[in-house]
């Protein structure tokens, strides 16, 4: 009953994107997968949380898209998401909801939470760090960059970036807190609570960083000698004209960018689970 409940959900929502315009017709499709596994496996925290990554990422690729435009030929794909681009940001959830299925522990949660909280960073900072008034600077070598530069970064998509981590660690934590479907990892209390929060939004910040390096480093990265740019997009630019590859791995597109980098995130934040949990078991005892 709760997996036909969750696929009922996610149908709606994937038509309600769809309907917005936030998802291509693959891009239903694809989160209608993912929403079922997540929603039906996992439960309504589990859920919920894909909804607020959902929701804000969706309101914010509408925020001033009139200015966004000038930059989507360096994007490797337009504002509608679509069937890759649903697995790549709800992939890593979906995972860690299935694991918990067969192998149940709290560390799942830890993860789950991570991962979606770096995809909400990535998005946030992206979105909005290409309207920062000053140029961003990869972040390998700190050299100034064209906003929409794969690996740039700026101090408004920064701050972004932990503002979206740091509404799925509340979110995640508030649900711990409560037990809404999950169990607390720590034991109860408000510093468990503040603790679990900090962990996954510095899973969320430190994946979101990772998937900048990745972009400035390793990422397919494309060239139009018709507009003299550099592109995500291949084999065409959005000019129509052919494009060639100028570095990174050819297989290494933005999508699966993003599925390591939420990867990446939900690893760290596991990592940091045990002594952070000391911490906070200590200091609850003290």
């Amino acid at each position: 009953m709760q997996l036909f409940i969750g696929f009922l959900l996610a149908c709606l929502i994937g038509y309600l994107a769809y309907w917005r315009q936030s998802l291509s017709g693959s891009g239903m499709l694809g989160a209608i997968i993912v929403g079922t596994l997540i929603f039906g496996l996992g439960g309504w925290a589990w859920g919920l949380l894909l909804i607020a990554f959902f929701v804000s990422s969706s309101a914010l690729s509408h925020y001033k898209a009139g200015l966004k435009e000038a930059l989507a030929e360096k994007f490797s794909k337009g504002g509608r998401r679509d069937l890759a681009q649903t697995f790549a940001n709800g992939g890593a959830g979906a995972l860690f909801v299935v694991l918990n299925v067969f192998v149940p522990s709290p560390w799942w949660w830890v993860g789950f939470a991570a991962a979606m909280a770096t995809v909400n960073a990535d998005t946030w900072a992206t979105e909005l760090g290409v309207l920062s008034k000053t140029r961003p600077r990869l972040v390998t070598s700190l050299q100034e960059v064209e906003a929409g530069t794969s690996g740039g970064i700026s101090r408004t998509g920064t701050l972004a970036a932990l503002a979206g981590a740091a509404l799925i660690g509340v979110l995640a934590a508030g649900f711990s807190f409560f037990r809404v479907g999950v169990s607390p990892l720590w034991g109860e209390g408000a510093v468990s609570t503040l603790a679990f929060m900090l962990l996954v939004t510095l899973g969320g910040v430190l994946g979101s960083l990772f998937d900048s390096l990745l972009g400035a480093t390793v990422q397919s990265i494309y060239f139009c000698e018709h507009c003299q740019k550099e592109t995500e997009r291949y084999p065409a630019h959005k000019c129509g004209q052919p494009t060639r590859p100028l570095r990174g791995w050819r297989w290494l597109d933005n999508d699966w960018v993003n599925f390591i980098s939420s990867v990446c995130g939900a690893v760290i934040a596991i990592g940091f689970t045990i002594p952070i949990g000391l911490i906070a078991m200590g200091l609850k005892w003290y």
